[in-house]
């Protein structure tokens, strides 16, 4: 197995799983408000009057936002840590969260707040640096597998928004997770602790963050998470908006629906982590995407919901949880420990520009064609040639890491 860092040292197992389960917790949080505005997709269209465009619009602000925040909080992360970082994003996001819920009622203000909104698309790249730094090479997959959980706050959004809106009152899902956000940001500011003794990078903001473009493993790394996690997020911003289009579905159903669907797809991450600890990342990524491309081609034939379409997204579901789960677990072998912050900014930062372009190209293909067809046909090339970089170049790097990692052992 290839180690890149030194394991940390010896440490309580239980305060390992404490930081984990606070990270966790947090990101989950960050998540839930960063993915308010996609359940409310189909009533903003009415209230508004918006086109299927700027309804994809208004849904995928907040997570090109988070995807390019992610770059300066992975680098601020490895400078500052987690412990300063992660609270910090909890209490700023709080602000859009309020404001949404309870000023804006434009399409400007709405897309003014949710480009705010898209601070809680960070919490991603703090949380990676600091659950890798606490736990040794051998687990980080699967440590960092569970902390991907925190991607269900988009099903806590896509189960609860629509129905506590419908039940007490449009603000009332905004209010719930602002105090969320509120109680977390105290309770992570005196319970989180960085590792003792992580690796903490030198320099400015900017030369680390030059330093990961510049690291050989990031580019590759960051396509191949721009299609699991992008292709991910992506599915759980739009595809609300693309059940009650194409199926006619009501707005709770495919509310519904789309929560079944990132369930899955957030069960499936530490499942992915786990594969890779116990075999290699480059299998479990290129099972992951071949599964993605067969089932995006059935899925462009727009079947019957049930049950072949039903088991087409539960099928993608699976393969992107998992390959997202296998990226990371790929980071900890190919990334030196102290630029672990800087590269996941940049590659989470492709994670959620990868989801911000799909449910534009999707509105923008209903609008002209009336059809999604294409829109499943480009997602299925689009895995398949990740399937095939994970399968030839990025295999090739990793053996030539590992092999370099033997030669160092045996001087």
């Amino acid at each position: 197995m290839v180690r890149n860092s030194e394991s940390p040292p010896v440490t309580d197992v239980s305060r390992r799983w404490r930081m984990l389960l606070l990270a966790t917790t947090g990101f989950t949080l960050c998540f839930w408000a960063w993915a308010l505005l996609a359940p409310l997709g189909p009533r903003l269209r009415d209230d508004l009057g918006l086109s299927s465009f700027e309804q994809s619009l208004v849904v995928a602000v907040p997570v090109v936002v988070g995807a390019l925040g992610r770059i300066p909080a992975g680098a601020l992360t490895d400078r500052w840590g987690a412990r300063r970082v992660f609270p910090l994003v909890a209490a700023v996001t709080i602000l859009p969260v309020l404001y949404l819920g309870h000023l804006a009622d434009s399409l400007a203000e709405v897309l003014a707040g949710g480009f705010l909104l898209g601070l809680g698309g960070t919490a991603f790249a703090v949380g990676v640096p600091f659950v890798n730094a606490w736990y040794p090479p051998a687990r980080r997959g699967v440590a960092l597998g569970i902390f991907g959980i925190g991607t269900g706050g988009t099903a806590l959004s896509a189960f609860t928004t629509v129905q506590l809106a419908d039940a007490v009152g449009r603000a009332f899902p905004f209010d719930l997770v602002a105090g969320c956000l509120a109680g977390y940001a105290g309770v992570a500011w005196f319970l989180l602790r960085d590792r003792p003794g992580r690796a903490t990078a030198a320099g400015t903001l900017f030369s680390r963050t030059a330093l990961a473009v510049r690291t050989p493993a990031t580019w590759h790394l960051a396509f191949l998470y721009a299609v699991s996690f992008g292709g991910f997020v992506a599915f759980s911003v739009y595809l609300p908006t693309y059940l009650t289009r194409a199926y006619e579905l009501g707005r709770s159903d495919a509310a519904l629906r789309t929560a079944g669907f990132v369930v899955l797809a957030v069960a499936m991450r530490p499942v992915g982590g786990w594969l890779s600890d116990r075999t290699h990342p480059v299998p479990v990524l290129t099972v992951s995407y071949g599964l993605v491309a067969a089932c995006a081609l059935v899925a462009a034939f727009e079947a019957e919901l049930v049950p072949v379409g039903t088991a087409a997204f539960f099928g993608m579901a699976a393969g992107l949880g998992a390959g997202s789960g296998a990226v990371f677990a790929l980071v900890a072998r190919l990334v030196p420990a102290e630029r672990v912050g800087s590269v996941t900014g940049v590659v989470g930062a492709a994670g959620g520009l990868g989801g911000f372009f799909p449910p534009l190209v999707m509105g923008a293909v209903d609008s002209v064609a009336h059809d999604y067809t294409w829109g499943f046909v480009l997602l299925s090339v689009t895995a398949t040639g990740a399937g095939t970089l994970a399968a030839t170049a990025v295999r090739r790097r990793a053996r030539a890491t590992e092999d370099a990692l033997l030669q160092q052992r045996s001087r």
